[in-house]
């Protein structure tokens, strides 16, 4: 069925009875050729990509729970393209412009919101900072405003301009930026790939990557062997074990971050709002709830949940930038298990395993990076050469020390990215 105002509008009046599955439920043939482990937002986008593009279908998604079970239900949903770095400007930039097609493309509504993005300033240095990398967002062919004090306040009236500590300055406003539904990206991807024949395994767990003489061969996984030409490992905060199966130690260190949501409450904040000097960033969602997170909890752990320490420091900060916000209710929190690499950049790579390749290391930026992470690692697996926007995320970079791409300007720590 083809999703449109006509369906919604005839099923609404038949007793909506008419509506069948997004996607298949498929038990695992015995050979593909070509195998994705994780079957969140850039597993599932590299599998649309690979059968839309390049009309390879004979593909599987193996998930060990259920699709959109992971990160991509577990994020704050800011969608930006305000990177400063060459190599991270040029696929951020394409990621937005994918972004802003998308729903067209899956014939899916994933909510996606160009609400406006607004990073704050609270220093000179800042200030300076923030026009460089509005330069060069410009100079990428994306958009950037510098406001100063005043126009922010206009803005965002709500805000306390008078706290002591980090006064407000101004703010980089970057319109195109914005929110999308998390879980409706996943189930759009998916329902893309099903429609164009690729298998989208669920309760799927691989416990073993097959190689034979330098070459993968398939998988282990429990309901049975796998046999496949080549296999991409797509499973963020669990990249580590997963490679450890095929003998890798990635640059890889898993923590946790947190996210929490209020009540719903009329519309009061139309933009993204990012508070750098508290870590602190929120927007309001389609349902009224206030949405927002802040730090890492800055130890390694595959513990998808809060704790009670970073969530009274995220309330802090918020606290701190909008005292509005302690009179409304926090309904929960969650955790997601964010997969930092040391330079704070991805990694889209073919493994030294002939025909196993590797997408990870996406720390904060892994939902906005979800339609260009999948359109190029898709083309990688592909092709095997990397795509132009993602020539720099190969993964020797943390041998050679060559291209390192420090976007926060922090060093190479896994944690302070």
């Amino acid at each position: 069925m083809r999703y449109s105002g006509f369906q919604v509008l005839w099923q609404g009046l038949t007793g909506n009875t008419g509506w069948g599955p997004a996607w298949r439920d498929p038990d695992p043939k015995p050979e593909y050729d070509i195998l994705i482990i994780g079957g969140g937002g850039h597993g599932l986008s590299t599998a649309y990509y690979l059968a839309a593009e390049h009309g390879l279908t004979n593909v599987a998604v193996l998930e060990k729970g259920y699709l959109g079970g992971g990160n991509i239900g577990r994020n704050t949903t800011i969608v930006r393209a305000n990177y400063g770095l060459p190599g991270n400007s040029e696929f951020y930039s394409h990621s937005l412009k994918l972004w802003e097609g998308l729903e067209d493309t899956l014939n899916y509504n994933v909510m996606h919101s160009q609400r406006g993005m607004i990073n704050l300033f609270h220093s000179d240095g800042q200030r300076d900072a923030y026009a460089r990398r509005g330069n060069a967002m410009i100079n990428q062919g994306d958009d950037a405003i510098l406001l100063d004090r005043d126009a922010v306040r206009r803005m965002l009236p709500y805000l306390d301009y008078e706290q002591t500590r980090f006064p407000i300055y101004g703010g980089l406003y970057h319109p195109r930026g914005g929110t999308a539904r998390h879980d409706a990206v996943a189930w759009g991807y998916a329902r893309g790939a099903d429609r164009r024949g690729v298998d989208l395994i669920q309760n799927c767990e691989v416990t073993g990557i097959d190689i034979e003489n330098g070459k993968v061969r398939g998988v282990q996984t429990s309901r049975g062997a796998i046999r496949a030409k080549k296999v991409g490992i797509v499973v963020a905060g669990r990249s580590s074990q997963v490679a450890a199966m095929a003998g890798m130690r990635l640059p890889i260190e898993s923590h946790v971050l947190q996210a929490f949501v209020t009540e719903g409450l009329k519309p009061v904040i139309d933009h993204v709002v990012t508070y750098g000097m508290g870590h602190f960033y929120i927007s309001q969602s389609d349902k009224g709830g206030l949405v927002f997170g802040g730090d890492l909890d800055f130890y390694p752990s595959y513990a998808a949940r809060g704790n009670l320490p970073m969530a009274e420091h995220v309330l802090e900060a918020g606290m701190t930038l909008m005292p509005m916000i302690g009179k409304a209710k926090m309904l929960r929190s969650w955790g997601g298990i964010m997969d930092m690499s040391p330079d704070g950049s991805p990694i889209i790579d073919r493994t030294h395993i002939d025909g196993l390749y590797l997408n990870c290391g996406w720390c904060y930026g892994g939902f906005k990076a979800v339609p260009a992470s999948g359109h190029c690692f898709a083309d990688l697996m592909a092709t095997d050469r990397p795509h132009d926007v993602a020539a720099g995320y190969r993964l020797d970079r943390f041998t050679t020390g060559k291209g390192l791409m420090d976007e926060e300007a922090t060093g190479s720590q896994h944690n302070l990215h």
